[in-house]
C-alpha cells in the first residue's frame, strides 16, 4: 500500500473533480453499501460470531438491518436532503413520546473579535430585512471533502457503515479505519468494500495503533470517530493542528434511577436487556442504577426471575449471550455479588452480575464498566440521584424508570446527558430522527437518519442579488449622514414580538407594491429618499 500521505492526497485529487457531487455517484456508492450487506450477510454475522460470539439476532438485527434500515431512508430521501423538519416514529415505538430537547450546554466562553467586537460577540441568528427582501438567501449543502472515519469493536459493521454511507450521502470521499479489535470484522470490510464502491473515493486501511497514529498526522476535511473518551482527546488534538471539524461518539457511566412506584418486573426485563445485550458491551449500557434500600431488595428478586426467563439454563451455555471482546473481571468483594459473578477467562466470560449495596466511592464506579456487571446504589430519592449526577460528567445515555410526572419533570430539567429515556433502555438509539451523540466529555456532534447527512455536509451561505436598483443600495455608501443611518435602521432594526403577525401583513402589502412600482417605473432615479 501507498504511503498514507500518498494515499489521502489521491482522495483529495478524486474529491475535486467533482464527481461525488451529483446526485446519481451518491445514489450509486449508496446501492453498493445496500449490495455489500445484501449479498454477504452470512459472512457479516459469521465474523461477528468470531470476534464477539455475537448472538445472530443481535448481529442482525442490531448490526445490519440497523444499517439497512438507515442506509434505505438515506436512499429514499437524498434527493430532497440535497436541495438548496417533526420527529417521525416507526412500528417499533408509534407509542412511544419522542422529542429533541435543546439544551444549553453550560458555561460558554464566547471570544469576540476586534473587527465587529459588538456584531461578532453579540450577534444573533436573523432573518432578512427590508435590505434585502428581493434577494435570494439560501443555504447549500457542500461535501467537507475527504472524511477519516474511525470505527469501533463493539458494534464494528454499524459503527463503522451508518457514518460511511452518512459521509458517501453527502458527498464526500471516505478513509475508513474499522476497529482491529474485531479483527475478523474488519478483513472483511477490506475484503468486501473495494468490490462494491468507488476505489478512487473510498478507501480502507486496517491496522493497530501505530496505523492509527500515522493516519491521525494526515490533513482531513473532516474526521469521525467512536471510541473511548481517551483516545478521543487524541484524535481531536490531532484534528486541532489543521482546525478540522470532529464527530466524537463517546461513552461514560450512564446512569439508571428506578422510582418507587414502578412494575418492578417489567423494569427488571428492561434493564437486564440493556445490560446483556452484546454481553453489556454497548456504549449506552445501563452502568449503574440507584434506587431506595427498599426498591433495591424488591428489584434484585425481579432481576432474578427475568435472568431465568432470558437464560433458562446457564448464560455460558446460551446461544443468546455474548462474550467479553477485552478482557475483564468482575472488581468487588463477594458480598456484595447478589446475582451471578461467574467468570471463564478461557472462554471470556462473564455472567450477568448484580452488585448491590454499592457507594459511589466503590472501585465498579471508577469508569465505564463496559460489561454485564451491574451495580445498585441505595440513595434517599431521586434528589439524591440527580445531585450525583450533575456532580461528574455528563453521560451518554440517562434512564428513569418512574410514573411520576414531578420525576420525570426533575431528570429532564435539572439534568444534562447525549439521551434521555423515560421507562427503558438503549431503545432512542432505533429513532432515526433523533440525535444520537454524546454532550461533554460523552462526545460532540451527533447522527443518524438525516442528521448524518448534515453532519458530513457543511452549510454554505449563499445570497444573490441583482445589479439593479443601485440608488437603493447607495444609502449603505460614504459619504454617511444622519438620514442615511435613520433609513437603514428604519429598514433593518427587528421589533420585539408582541402583535401577532398578521397586524403586518398590510404593512408588507404595500412595502412589496411600492418596492414594484418603484422598480417598473424606475423612480428609484427620482426620489430624494434614495439620492441622500
Amino acid at each position: 500500500m501507498a504511503s498514507f500521505t500518498e494515499l489521502v492526497n489521491g482522495m483529495k485529487t478524486a474529491f475535486r473533480s467533482g464527481k461525488t457531487k451529483s446526485y446519481e455517484w451518491r445514489r450509486q456508492q449508496l446501492e453498493g453499501v445496500l449490495k455489500l450487506m445484501d449479498e454477504n450477510r452470512e459472512e457479516i454475522t459469521d465474523a461477528l460470531k468470531k470476534d464477539l460470539h455475537k448472538p445472530k439476532l443481535e448481529a442482525v438485527v442490531f448490526e445490519i438491518d440497523f444499517c439497512r434500515n438507515d442506509l434505505i431512508e438515506t436512499m429514499n430521501n437524498l434527493k430532497e436532503w440535497m436541495k438548496p423538519e417533526k420527529v417521525k416514529k416507526s412500528l417499533a415505538n408509534f407509542m412511544d413520546t419522542c422529542y429533541i430537547q435543546k439544551e444549553p450546554f453550560g458555561v460558554a466562553m464566547v471570544i469576540g473579535a476586534w473587527n465587529y467586537p459588538i456584531q461578532l460577540t453579540i450577534m444573533p441568528m436573523v432573518k432578512k430585512s427590508l435590505m434585502n427582501l428581493m434577494d435570494t438567501a439560501y443555504i447549500k449543502k457542500e461535501p467537507y471533502g475527504v472524511a477519516l472515519v474511525i470505527g469501533a469493536w463493539n458494534y464494528p459493521i454499524q459503527l463503522t457503515i451508518m457514518p460511511l454511507f452518512g459521509a458517501l450521502a453527502a458527498g464526500n470521499c471516505v478513509l475508513l479505519k474499522p476497529s482491529e479489535v474485531s479483527w475478523n470484522t474488519a478483513q472483511l470490510l477490506e475484503k468486501l468494500i473495494p468490490k462494491y464502491l468507488d476505489n478512487d473515493c473510498v478507501k480502507v486501511v486496517n491496522g493497530g495503533v501505530a496505523e492509527t497514529t500515522a493516519l491521525l498526522k494526515e490533513r482531513y476535511d473532516y474526521v469521525f470517530y467512536t471510541g473511548n473518551t481517551f483516545v478521543g482527546k487524541i484524535v481531536m488534538k490531532a484534528a486541532s493542528e489543521y482546525l478540522t471539524p470532529v464527530t466524537l461518539e463517546l461513552g461514560g457511566k450512564s446512569p439508571v434511577y428506578v422510582d418507587k412506584n414502578c412494575d418492578l418486573k417489567a423494569v427488571a426485563n428492561r434493564l437486564m436487556w440493556g445490560k446483556t445485550c452484546n454481553a453489556g458491551q454497548t456504549c449506552i449500557a445501563p452502568d449503574y442504577v440507584m434506587c431506595t434500600k427498599d426498591v433495591q431488595e424488591q428489584l434484585i428478586q425481579s432481576m432474578k426471575t427475568t435472568l431465568g426467563e432470558f437464560f433458562p439454563d446457564d448464560p455460558s451455555k446460551s446461544e443468546s449471550y455474548g462474550r467479553m471482546t477485552v478482557k475483564k473481571m468482575i472488581d468487588s468483594n463477594q458480598d456484595s455479588i447478589a446475582i451471578g459473578g461467574d467468570t471463564n477467562e478461557k472462554d471470556n466470560y462473564i455472567s450477568p452480575t448484580i452488585l448491590k449495596d454499592i457507594k459511589f466511592t466503590d472501585a465498579a464506579m471508577n469508569e465505564e464498566i463496559f460489561g454485564p456487571v451491574l451495580p445498585i446504589i441505595p440513595v434517599g430519592n431521586e434528589d439524591d440521584a440527580i445531585e450525583h449526577i450533575v456532580s461528574g460528567e455528563k453521560p451518554l445515555a440517562m434512564y428513569v424508570f418512574t410514573n411520576d410526572n414531578t420525576v420525570k419533570d426533575k431528570f429532564r430539567n435539572s439534568t444534562s446527558s447525549g439521551g434521555l429515556v423515560i421507562n427503558d433502555t438503549m431503545m432512542h438509539a432505533g429513532v432515526m430522527t433523533l440525535p444520537f451523540g454524546g454532550v461533554g466529555n460523552s462526545g460532540m456532534g451527533a447522527y443518524h437518519g438525516k442528521l448524518t447527512f448534515d453532519t458530513f455536509s457543511h452549510n454554505r451561505a449563499c445570497l444573490e442579488r441583482e445589479l439593479k436598483m443601485e440608488s437603493l443600495q447607495s444609502i449603505r455608501y460614504p459619504p454617511y449622514t444622519q438620514r442615511k443611518m435613520g433609513n437603514i435602521r428604519w429598514a433593518t432594526t427587528k421589533k420585539l414580538k408582541g402583535r401577532s403577525l398578521m397586524s403586518y401583513v398590510p404593512f408588507f402589502v404595500i412595502g412589496t407594491i411600492a418596492a414594484y412600482i418603484i422598480k417598473v417605473f424606475g423612480l428609484h432615479n427620482k426620489l430624494p429618499f434614495f439620492n441622500e
